[in-house]
């Protein structure tokens, strides 16, 4: 039986529950654990062994493998916390002093997202003081005089030059809410919070799509869940919109609102109207109605990618974006394999397992979230024990594990992987501890206790026993198990409150259960090339190389197979395809091959033209930016393009010019013009991650220590007509 056929009887035999006291077997792999004396375990894992010492804080339950897989996230974290970092782009590698958490045995260094994630699934309550003090080294006020003042949170250094490429810099504020009671840190929150959110609205949202623009959350290695022409070119991805990130901008946005109201700011009620459009305008673009999911990402026109994935799927349950009906068709319809949840779906055939291909257990702690939003215990199930097993054949709670086995190392020729692993994993620690205090124990955000644990996991947790305990800094929570088991969820019946000692008799209850998702075509097709496309009389004839669907200015016309004839324009029209695959699984998107009148205007700013007909235009430069390479720095030029046309206001649009290899087009933006009236175009400063006083350590490349740098060596101007559909958004 090969191993994706395997699926569907792994599947049947996880959903009675796991046996796991002292032991597991997965697929070839043991681990097993025994208690020693003083408080310790031994753990025996698949290829090692590990000495567990007694941990601060202790849970009690049936399964020595349980407790002592508890005590060694403990371990892992006692590990990553330093009191100095060091990374070989900052300061030469020297240290740096830091009271804080490091991010993993291979990565000393702390970097926004993963510390945001990391804080948000629960590092603040073990340690409140280390969790702001990284938060804090990842704030930074800018060092040019003339540029707004911050403090901003930091992008880090990536995906061509970095922001606003990248733009889930505002994860920092999901680590950040949960420790606003220390005041001072609360109102350098604010100030952070209304300065990025400024400074996102004007360079990174796009009102005409009512979106934020940027890469996707973590999955920033953008050969591993983009198309492959894109791997070299980040103007696309920079143009682009992706659900995990615009989620986060609606939290933190979200959060605005309330910091206003109890500062009676006079922002309240605009932060607020921002945040509703935002999901407004998230569940009208990312839904796909015929996969009963949100897109991962869609294209700067607006383009449909048959991509998803779990973290922003996760996160739009969990914030309140997608309603009871969206949330449930979501979690229900994302695949499953027998190890746990792949981060992307569908899997890319041509890619080796890193993003691909992999389950990630910081993100299955953000699914175990969402199952217990909509109190589904197959999928609480399903991720709870997915992240149990992961770290005991490990031996650490890893960065990552091989899709189909959980293992850390797949032989599989050039496709092998994961290619970058690491142990205790900061934020992999944090979804551990998130496992248990959450996942098993129901504490809460709010510090509530609301246990919704499924009936399959009692003979593993309670075995012969009446009570499992949880302790946490502050707080100690008892599960008392009920006399009848006649449900599929333990739910709390009663609380009793003694100080800090939360005792909860459980009682049964039956829910619908979601089902596990299994019958999906793992990897998607190849993503084709760009289609032919030439005129012929009032008609574009466009050829694709393989049968698939073919899409204009981004909006789906229809099936494509050899050559079709699509009406032309007097203005700009991109076609681009896709490949069908099985179970009408779209590959990715192919290279667009835009046709159109365009005007190229070289010569010294200001830079005239006259506008030949009403209506919408399309402006881009062609530019050169050669500060660093294709996939980390800090010197992505940020400019503003100011319009002036006469009869018009004065109209001011971003222009991203990413990390090039060579000569290529920014990203575009949009202007109106009357007939006849003569524009003006002048290129003015904007704000890049370099202008930060942080990245004065910067030592990695172009833009740090060496000073501040936003510029490209700019071309020509380009403008082009937009099609009259295309005027108002």
């Amino acid at each position: 039986m090969s191993i994706f056929g395997s699926l569907m009887l792994a599947l049947t035999a996880a959903a009675h529950g796991p046996l796991w006291h002292d032991s597991l077997h997965w697929r070839g792999q043991n681990a097993s654990m025994t208690v020693q004396p003083g408080g310790g375990f031994l753990l025996q894992a698949a290829h090692d062994r590990r000495a567990i010492p007694a941990s601060p804080y202790a849970v009690q339950t049936a399964s020595p493998l349980f407790d002592g897989l508890y005590a060694m996230a403990q371990d892992d974290l006692r590990q990553d916390s330093v009191g100095s970092i060091r990374d070989d782009a900052f300061d030469h590698g020297q240290p740096i002093p830091c009271t804080c958490f490091e991010t993993g045995a291979k990565w000393h260094y702390v970097w926004t997202r993963d510390l945001s994630y990391a804080v948000d699934l629960g590092l603040w309550r073990f340690d409140a003081a280390r969790s702001r003090n990284g938060l804090r080294f990842k704030l930074s006020d800018s060092r040019v005089p003339e540029a707004p003042r911050g403090p901003f949170a930091m992008q880090d250094t990536g995906s061509g030059g970095s922001w606003p490429v990248s733009t889930d810099r505002v994860a920092w504020f999901l680590g950040a809410r949960h420790l606003l009671g220390d005041p001072a840190f609360a109102d350098t929150s604010w100030q952070a919070l209304t300065a990025t959110l400024a400074q996102d609205r004007r360079y990174a949202f796009d009102a005409g799509m009512g979106l934020y623009r940027g890469e996707t959350s973590f999955l920033d290695w953008r050969e591993q869940s983009y198309p492959a022409w894109m791997a070299n070119d980040m103007v696309p991805i920079a143009q682009s919109y992706a659900l995990s990130t615009n989620v986060l901008h609606y939290q933190a946005l979200q959060l605005a609102a309330r910091m206003a109201g109890e500062r009676h700011d006079a922002r309240v009620a605009e932060y607020q109207a921002q945040a509703d459009a935002l999901k407004a305008a998230i569940n009208a673009r990312f839904w796909r109605a015929d996969r009963g999911m949100y897109m991962s990402y869609l294209g700067g026109d607006g383009t449909p990618y048959d991509s998803y994935d779990l973290l922003g799927i996760a996160l739009a349950i969990t914030s309140g974006v997608a309603d009871a009906g969206h949330a449930r068709q979501a979690l229900a319809n994302y695949p499953v394999w027998p190890a746990g949840s792949p981060v992307v779906w569908p899997e890319r055939v041509d890619q080796p397992i890193y993003h691909n291909r992999a389950i990630w257990p910081f993100v299955s702690a953000y699914a175990l979230r969402a199952a217990r939003t909509l109190d589904d215990p197959a999928h609480i199930a399903f991720e709870i024990t997915s992240v149990m097993r992961g770290a005991a054949l490990a031996g650490s709670n890893m960065e990552n594990y091989e899709l189909t086995t959980e293992s850390t190392h797949v032989d599989d020729g050039k496709l092998s992987g994961p290619v970058v692993d690491s142990p205790r994993q900061l934020w992999s620690v944090a979804g551990y501890l998130a496992m248990v205090s959450e996942g098993v124990f129901g504490l809460t955000d709010d510090d509530r206790v609301e246990p919704k644990l499924p009936v399959s996991l009692v003979p593993m947790l309670f075995g012969s026993k009446d009570a499992i305990s949880l302790q946490l800094p502050g707080r100690h929570i008892t599960l008392q198990r009920p006399q009848k088991l006649d449900g599929n969820l333990l739910v709390a019946d009663r609380i009793e409150q003694h100080g800090n000692d939360s005792v909860v008799l459980l009682k049964a209850v039956k829910v619908p259960e979601l089902p596990l998702h299994s019958k999906v075509p793992p990897f998607a097709p190849v993503a084709p090339a760009a289609p032919e496309v030439t005129r012929d009389g009032a008609n574009w004839q466009v050829r694709s190389s393989a049968p698939g669907t073919l899409y204009l200015n981004g909006r789906r016309v229809g099936a494509i197979a050899g050559t079709l004839a699509v009406p032309a324009a007097d203005a700009l029209q991109c076609f681009s395809v896709t490949q069908a695959g099985a179970d009408d699984l779209e590959s990715l998107q192919s290279p667009p091959q835009c046709e159109g009148p365009v005007s190229s205007i070289e010569g010294a700013w200001p830079r005239a033209w006259t506008a030949p007909a009403d209506g919408r235009y399309q402006v881009a430069l062609s530019y050169r930016n050669d500060h660093g390479p294709i996939n980390t720095g800090v010197t992505a030029a940020v400019k503003q393009l100011a319009i002036r046309c006469e009869g018009s206001p004065v109209q001011t649009v971003p222009v991203v010019m990413p990390h090039s290899t060579g000569e290529q087009l920014s990203t575009t933006a949009q202007f109106s013009a009357s007939a006849g009236a003569h524009c003006r175009f002048a290129l003015e400063q904007g704000f890049n991650m370099s202008f930060l006083a942080h990245n004065a350590h910067y030592t990695g490349g172009t833009g740090g220590s060496s000073g501040p740098l936003n510029e490209a060596d700019v071309g020509a101007l380009r403008i082009v007509p937009l099609p009259a559909a295309e005027s108002a958004p």
